[in-house]
C-alpha cells in the first residue's frame, strides 16, 4: 500500500491546457473516486498517474517517491480499464498470471497468487475457461484478478463498469468495494457516474474543466456543496435550482423566485435584493394540498414503487420531487410545495459559490 500525491500537476497539448496546477493527497489505503463530466480531465489525470501520459508540469508521488520519469512498469501500480483486454487464446488462469510470467516469476508463486485471487473473486471454478465462455461480469472480474496477482501499491480503475448492464453494474460496484475493504490497497477510480462515486468512495474529487471543484466524503459533498456545479452534479435526481433575489420579510430571509417567496436558512448572510441561486433537493420537498406552501402544477407523475417522482411547474420553472411511498396527485392538479428552510442551499449568482 502507498499514499499518492499530486503537486501542482499540469497537462497541456500544445497551447491547449487540459489540467491546470492541480494538487491533492490520497492517503495510504484510501478509496478515492475522480468524478466529473466528459472532458473534465479525470481520465487524463489517471493516465498520468499510471505513466501512460507525460506530465507537462508539477510532480506525482507514489509512496513518497517522484514518479514523473518512471516507466509505467516501474511504478508498482495495476490498472483495470473499461475494456477487459483479455487474451482470447488464453484461459482465465493464464490471463490472470500473464504479468507474473512476463517477470519470470517462479511457476509455483504464479499459481499460488492466481489461486488466491481467484478465490477472492469467486473465479476458482472458471480458471480453465476461455474469455469467450464468460459473461461480461465474469470477464471484468478476470481483469480485476489480473491486477490483484501483481500485488501493487496502487489500484487504478478507469470506468471499469461502463460496458455492463444496469443490474450488473450495481452488483460489480458492491464487489469492488468489498474487494477494497478486504485488500486495503490504495485505489483511484475514475467514473462519470456520480452514483458510483457516492456509493463506493471514501472521498470524492469533483473535477470540471481540468480543475478540482471540491474534495470530500460523499455525504459532505451532498450536504454542503461548495458551489453550484457540485450541487447540481452530485445527487440523483439532480438538485432543483431557481434564480431569484434575497428578500427580508417580517424579520426572516426569503428568496423571491418565479412569483413566489421561498424559505431561506436562518442566519443567511445576504443583502437585500442580492441575486442568488436557490437550490433544494427533490427529496427535501414535501407535497401538500394547494392551500399550503408554494402552489405548483403537476406535469408528470412517475411511480417507481418505493417512491414517486413528480415533475411540477412553478411559474416558468420545472422542479422534480422525490416522495417516499405513493401519492394521489394527477397531471394538471394544483398542489402545495412545503420546504424546510434548513434543507435549502443558497449560492451567490455572480460567483456560483455557496453562501453562509
Amino acid at each position: 500500500m502507498a499514499s499518492v500525491s499530486f503537486s501542482n500537476v499540469q497537462k497541456s497539448y500544445g497551447k491547449t491546457q487540459i489540467i491546470e496546477r492541480l494538487g491533492f493527497e490520497i492517503a495510504d489505503g484510501e478509496f478515492v473516486v475522480l468524478v466529473g463530466p466528459s472532458g473534465c480531465g479525470k481520465s487524463t489525470l489517471l493516465r498520468m498517474l499510471a505513466g501512460l501520459e507525460d506530465i507537462t508540469g508539477g510532480e506525482i508521488r507514489i509512496d513518497g517517491r517522484v514518479v514523473n520519469e518512471l516507466e509505467s512498469k516501474d511504478r508498482d501500480i495495476a490498472m483495470v480499464f473499461q475494456s477487459y483486454a483479455l487474451y482470447p487464446h488464453m484461459t482465465v488462469g493464464e490471463n490472470m498470471g500473464f504479468s507474473l510470467r512476463l517477470r519470470n516469476a517462479e511457476k509455483s508463486v504464479t499459481e499460488q497468487r492466481v489461486a488466491d485471487a481467484a478465490k477472492i473473486l469467486n473465479l476458482d471454478q472458471l480458471l480453465g475457461r476461455y474469455p469467450r465462455e464468460l459473461s461480461g461480469g465474469q470477464r471484468q472480474r478476470v481483469a480485476m484478478g489480473r491486477a490483484i496477482v501483481r500485488d501493487p501499491k496502487v489500484f487504478l480503475f478507469d470506468e471499469p463498469l461502463s460496458n455492463l448492464d444496469a443490474k450488473l453494474r450495481v452488483a460489480m460496484r458492491a464487489e469492488i468495494k468489498a474487494l477494497h475493504q478486504r485488500l486495503k490497497t490504495t485505489t483511484v477510480y475514475v467514473t462519470h457516474d456520480q452514483i458510483e462515486a457516492m456509493t463506493m468512495a471514501d472521498r470524492i474529487v469533483v473535477m470540471h474543466d481540468g480543475a478540482v471543484e471540491q474534495i470530500g466524503t460523499p455525504l459532505e459533498l451532498y450536504d454542503r456543496p461548495d458551489n453550484l456545479f457540485v450541487a447540481q452534479f452530485i445527487g440523483s435526481p439532480a438538485m432543483n435550482v431557481l434564480e431569484g433575489v434575497a428578500r427580508r420579510v417580517e424579520g426572516r430571509w426569503r428568496v423571491e423566485a418565479q412569483g413566489a417567496l421561498w424559505p431561506a436558512p436562518a442566519g443567511t448572510a445576504a443583502t437585500e435584493g442580492q441575486p442568488v441561486h436557490y437550490g433544494v433537493r427533490p427529496g427535501d420537498i414535501t407535497l401538500a394540498d394547494a392551500a399550503r406552501g408554494v402552489p405548483a402544477r403537476v406535469i408528470v407523475v412517475e411511480p417507481t414503487g418505493a417512491e414517486t417522482e413528480l415533475l411540477v411547474e412553478v411559474g416558468q420553472a420545472k422542479l422534480t420531487l422525490a416522495v417516499h411511498g405513493r401519492v394521489d396527485a394527477k397531471p394538471d392538479q394544483t398542489v402545495g410545495l412545503v420546504i424546510d428552510s434548513e434543507c435549502v442551499h443558497l449560492f451567490d449568482r455572480q460567483r456560483g459559490k455557496r453562501m453562509a
